[in-house]
């Protein structure tokens, strides 16, 4: 009552919301570890052991040759990065603060800022991971070319958007059913783990094995990306549309839901006796 107030134009507002999203994503990403050093190192010792895991797994069961012609560990990176980025934004996105959080009883603070700033700490990370990995491969193990490095990117980025959208839609629905949504999140990080098609490319599966994949925008997302890294394949069976207008939907109806949510979430919802 005692501060003048002042009006805003649009660009204002929105420079404001960007930097308080920006303010999130340092908290967001510092959230994991004291020190942001640890946290970055310990995201790469993930990334660096999830490939090893699926190299010496290739190894000893002999799949080596379902990969594409080319290096085998850049085949493996191709698809870890991705289904990591889509996983871990998908995570994050779901653990945002909600309505009921006392991160909200701040006035600048709303949800939008919430899970705009758990979206961008993650994808901070995780191309830090990924840059940091393929430097270390690339200049102490053996040089690496990609063949289009800006449609590869591109593919990370819309992994990224798609993970953002699911993570939406499960966030929506988590004040509603808060351990149904945990048990439905957790079961589909598992099942990406070979629904999302980084251990073989979609040209060499038969049309009735394709049919289990070709639902899951990280399918299309992994596939394509091979496609602007190897210079000798071409997807035939995936395409970025579906994931992109799939992403765009889910975003939309994670919206429509979030906002519906907002207005009749309490914090007695989790109130315990």
């Amino acid at each position: 009552m005692f501060q003048a107030s002042t009006s805003r134009s649009g660009t204002m507002g929105g420079l404001r919301l960007l930097a308080l999203i920006y303010h999130g994503s340092v908290r967001h990403v510092r959230k994991s570890h004291g020190n942001a050093l640890v946290g970055l190192l310990m995201n790469i010792l993930q990334t660096v052991v999830f490939v090893a895991a699926f190299y010496a797994m290739f190894q000893v069961l002999g799949l080596k040759g379902a990969a594409i012609r080319g290096d085998f560990l850049l085949f493996l990176m191709s698809g870890i990065f991705l289904f990591l980025t889509f996983n871990k934004t998908m995570s994050a996105v779901i653990g945002s603060e909600g309505p009921t959080s006392p991160m909200m009883q701040h006035a600048p603070m709303n949800t939008i800022v919430a899970i705009g700033s758990a979206a961008l700490g993650t994808l901070y990370i995780q191309l830090l991971s990924m840059f940091v990995v393929t430097f270390i491969y690339h200049a102490a193990v053996t040089p690496i070319t990609v063949y289009d490095p800006v449609g590869a990117m591109a593919m990370v980025l819309l992994s990224w958007f798609s993970g953002l959208a699911i993570g939406m839609v499960f966030l929506a629905m988590k004040p509603w059913a808060p351990g149904f949504v945990g048990l439905v999140s957790m079961i589909f990080q598992r099942m990406n783990m070979i629904a999302s098609g980084k251990m073989f490319v979609a040209n060499m599966l038969p049309g009735s094995m394709l049919a289990m994949f070709d639902w899951n925008p990280l399918f299309h997302c992994i596939d394509q990306a091979r496609g602007f890294t190897f210079i000798n394949y071409n997807p035939h069976f995936s395409s970025i549309e579906y994931p992109l207008y799939v992403s765009i939907a889910l975003i939309m109806v994670g919206l429509m839901g979030e906002f519906y949510t907002r207005k009749f979430a309490s914090a007695s919802w989790y109130a315990r006796r």
